[in-house]
């Protein structure tokens, strides 16, 4: 049993210090991003489990959570306690007011969502037509009947040309008759 245990690795430290170990080793001024880190651990701790890559990333974000570590820019460091707090992209929070629970004053309930129901009781309004505004009908026009006469000069001249029983467009083509070629013999 003796030789069991002289020939086994050291234990591996938690996650969370080989991280730390490795930002405090690195000494980036930016912060030291994850391939970075996983090499560092990798040099000075050897033998690691099959799941490196998997745990180191679970541990990194537990702690990017829990405030240990920053991130910013794809790197992590740990968070400086003088220097002001980064703030990310877009807007910033707007702060919370906090009044008194004597001063605040009691809100109504929201209003529900949609369009309030009909009452059932209440008149019923007839909502007025609105006329198109020209007076008009929609759509085509009707045709307007032959005019019988009456308008002079121009009308006649189109309502005879109309009347005349010749048909409207191109007339078609006239074919010349046929003649007989006496053949003698």
């Amino acid at each position: 049993m003796a030789a069991t245990e002289f020939n086994k690795p050291p234990p591996l430290p938690p996650y969370p210090e080989m991280i730390v170990a490795a930002l405090e080793a690195l000494k980036e001024p930016s912060g030291s991003n994850k391939t970075s880190i996983s090499k560092y651990i990798e040099s000075k701790y050897g033998d690691l489990p099959a799941g490196h890559s998997q745990l180191l990333s679970h541990h990194l974000n537990r702690m990017k959570e829990s405030g240990e570590l920053v991130f910013w820019k794809n790197n992590y460091s740990i968070p400086d306690p003088n220097a002001p707090p980064r703030r990310g992209r877009g807007r910033p929070p707007k702060p919370k007011d906090s009044l008194p629970a004597a001063v605040a004053t009691p809100l109504a309930p929201p209003r529900p969502r949609g369009r309030p129901p009909k009452d059932p009781s209440g008149p019923k309004q007839v909502k007025p037509k609105v006329s198109a505004g020209s007076g008009r009908p929609r759509g085509r026009p009707r045709k307007m009947a032959k005019p019988t006469g009456g308008l002079g000069g121009l009308a006649e001249a189109t309502a005879s040309a109309a009347g005349s029983g010749r048909p409207r467009g191109r007339p078609p083509k006239v074919k010349a008759p046929l003649t007989e070629v006496s053949v003698e013999n």
